[in-house]
């Protein structure tokens, strides 16, 4: 392997200590990340009719799928509070891992940080928001001068494809954890090669010397 390989591999490197913090971080991160997959995918049955299929939607399905979000938002107190620990728990993760990053960090993290904080905004803008119109009953009203009104099955349509958009950015969060997990992993596969490549030579070069000497000592003798 070339020389200069090397020292790009070396920028690589994790930061003393930080070895296991960083894989409790990445469980921190994958963790809340599938959790909220999760609950996205237990919204696909509902989502479904509405975005992924021509067949006419029934309007007893509007009320259905209403009734199921007023339900939603009716929730106790504690469901909104584990959904923000677990958002904090995510944030937490990233902070660990981009304390003090290396290059790797900044590449995948950072990107996967950009995501995250996108998934966020659709949540409180789109998805949020959306649950506070349906509870309300008041579609087609915009609340200030810069929005467009829309009816109750847009405002449904639009719950629905911000569900879809909030799983894609997760999904690509996870994507990017596993990219830096390869690559990584990669890495070390090669320093190693490297290093015992090294070691063969100098094991062979060390012969080698060993080999003169022992030919020069004999020809003194003689």
């Amino acid at each position: 392997m070339d020389p200069s390989k090397v020292s790009i591999f070396k920028t690589y490197d994790k930061p003393r200590g930080q070895g296991g913090s960083g894989s409790f971080a990445t469980f921190m991160i994958i963790g809340p990340t599938c959790f909220f997959l999760g609950m996205l995918f237990s919204a696909f049955p509902y989502d479904y009719p509405l975005l992924w299929t021509s067949i006419p939607t029934p309007d007893a399905y509007y009320d259905q799928f209403e009734a199921h979000l007023k339900f939603l938002h009716a929730s106790p107190p504690i469901i909104p509070r584990i959904l923000n620990i677990t958002i904090s728990i995510g944030f937490t993760g990233f902070f660990i891992k981009l304390f003090k990053p290396s290059e790797a960090n900044l590449l995948f993290d950072g990107a996967s940080l950009l995501l995250y904080v996108v998934g966020v905004v659709v949540y409180i803008t789109n998805i949020v928001k959306g649950l506070r119109i349906v509870t309300s009953g008041f579609y087609g009203q915009p609340e200030s001068d810069t929005e467009i009104a829309i009816g109750r099955e847009d405002s449904l349509r639009v719950l629905a494809a911000s569900n879809t958009i909030l799983a894609l950015v997760l999904v690509g969060v996870l994507v990017l954890q596993a990219g830096q997990w390869y690559a990584e992993r990669k890495e070390q596969d090669e320093v190693a090669k490297y290093e015992k490549q090294q070691e063969e030579k100098s094991a062979a070069k060390g012969t080698k010397n060993g080999g003169h000497v022992t030919r020069s000592a004999s020809k003194k003798k003689q």
